[in-house]
Order: C-alpha cells, then structure tokens, then sequence
C-alpha cells in the first residue's frame, strides 16, 4: 500500500512541474511577441536608394519635416506643367522608395505627379517606425506637397497594404481629392490572425484600424485588391469596401484575378493605375492630359 502512497504525490508532482514549464513558456512567448512584434510588423529595407535621377528620371530627391523632428528624404515626381493632380503614396511594411520606382513612372504615365513617402527608420531615413511615427510622417508628406502649391484638392492618397491605414488615416484628418488602398487590411490584429491563425490583437501596441479610418472619410474611395493575395487576403480588403461604403463614400472595387500581394500587376498594374484614374476625376483631380 505504501508503494501506491507514494506513487501518487510523485505522479502530482510531475503534472505540477510540466504544468509550471509549459506557462513559462507561455509566458516567454507572450514577452517575445510584445518586445519584438514592431521588428516583426515594419521589414525596412534600411539601405540608402541611389539619386532619384538614375531610377525615376525627371524625379528630385526632396525632404521631408515631421512634427517631432526628423528629416526624411523621400522621392518626389511633379505634375506636368500646368497641373497639379498628384498621388501621395503611403507604402506597405517591407522595402524602401526604390522599389515603388515602377509604381511612381505608372502614375506618371497615367497624368499624374507623384511623392513617394519614405518611413522613419526606411531607405536611409532615421527613427523608428510605429504607428503614431507612421501619422507624424505622412502628414510631413501632405505639408510638403502644400508647400510645392499641391493643394488637398488635387491630391489623391494611396495606401499599399499597412500604408493603407496611414493613408486612410491621414484622409480622415485632413481630406484629399480621393483615396485609394490597394490590399487593405481591416485592423492590424485582423492580418496577424489570417495569417497565423492566433488572436494576438490584445497584444499588439499598434492597431492600424483601417475600418475605423475609412468610417470618417467622406471623399470618393477605390479598394484594389487580388483574389490570390495570401498576406492579406482578400476578404478583409472587401470590409473594407464595405465600411466606406457604409459610411457614405462612393466606392471603387477591383479585385484583380490572379493576384498576389506583391505580384507587380497588383502593386502598379493597369488595375491598379486604372482606378486611381477613376477615383481621382471622381473627387475632382482627374489627371492631365
């Protein structure tokens, strides 16, 4: 009997002790995702891009002056002359200016002059990025196109996937002609769990309500998004054609058959190019001819 006594606190024991290892390691993994979910969620390419000049011709290097004090360089492509119909880009989560390059000589084809807004902590450029850096950088965008006589109704804001909530943001503070966002998500808590399948939205210290945004904008919105698109899938750009549609906007969908998230003819193919065209003379900044 005293062999079975003693079998039994034994046998508690070792649940208890995998039981403590298995909520360290919890715990550990909790800590992990909080500290490093930014170096998770912003993929710079932190590398300085060569002279606009040999990548976009007829572009400027310009800078770019934050509310908290940075310098950012960005990439600058004015309108033709006599017109000033331009395209704000807020870019996604990865890479740097140059690879938008291709993005910008479209736009450019298309009639319109082009700013590439370049991150704190992307391209060369310092800081950090986070959410509310994000905004601070963005809105420098919007001032310095002001200040080169771009006024807000000739300017249209378009947002690649995580810069799509800095777009939409930006446009809910301060109104464009049109906004356009290409692969949106609805929040970032609603990403991370397509992709992972985890909730991990209470985690998170930054939020990217992309829905939230599109809620308190009033001008013309075209949502572009590809069916094939694993980082964000698709269902989550169509909410968000639905919240703007919900909150009155008038709304341009395309989805694009066959595209994936950073496949070139979702990112600045004609579909894309295409409704920023259609969104644009809807709010007024139709492009030059």
């Amino acid at each position: 009997m005293s062999g079975r006594s003693d079998a039994r606190p034994r046998a508690r024991r070792r649940v208890a002790v995998a039981l403590g290892a298995l909520a360290v390691v919890l715990v550990l993994a909790v800590v992990g995702v909080a500290v490093m979910q930014r170096s998770i969620v912003f993929v710079p390419d932190r590398r300085e891009p060569p002279p606009v000049a040999s990548v976009l011709p007829g572009a400027r290097d310009v800078e770019l002056h934050t509310s908290d004090g940075l310098t950012l360089a960005a990439w600058y492509l004015p309108a033709a002359d006599g017109c000033t119909s331009t395209v704000l880009v807020a870019p996604g989560n990865g890479g740097n200016r140059a690879g938008r390059a291709s993005l910008a000589s479209a736009l450019r084809d298309a009639g319109f002059g082009v700013l590439l807004l370049e991150y704190r902590g992307y391209g060369g450029n310092p800081g950090s990025p986070s959410e509310e850096g994000l905004a601070r950088d963005a809105r420098a965008a919007r001032d310095f196109l002001l200040d080169a006589g771009v006024p807000a109704a000739s300017t249209v804001y378009l947002g690649e996937s995580l810069g799509g909530a800095v777009a939409s943001g930006l446009a809910a503070e301060h109104p464009p002609a049109a906004l356009v966002l290409r692969s949106p998500f609805t929040t970032l808590a609603d990403a991370a769990r397509a992709v992972t399948g985890v909730p991990l939205g209470w985690l998170l210290r930054d939020r990217f309500d992309v829905v939230a945004h599109v809620g308190r904008v009033t001008v013309p919105v075209a949502v572009v998004h590809g069916d094939a698109d694993t980082t964000v899938p698709d269902r989550l750009s169509r909410r968000v054609a639905d919240a703007a549609r919900r909150a009155g906007s008038t709304v341009v969908e395309v989805e694009v058959p066959g595209g994936g998230h950073n496949d070139r003819v979702l990112a600045s193919g004609p579909a894309l190019v295409g409704a920023v065209v259609d969104v644009a003379t809807l709010g007024g900044a139709a492009p030059c001819t």
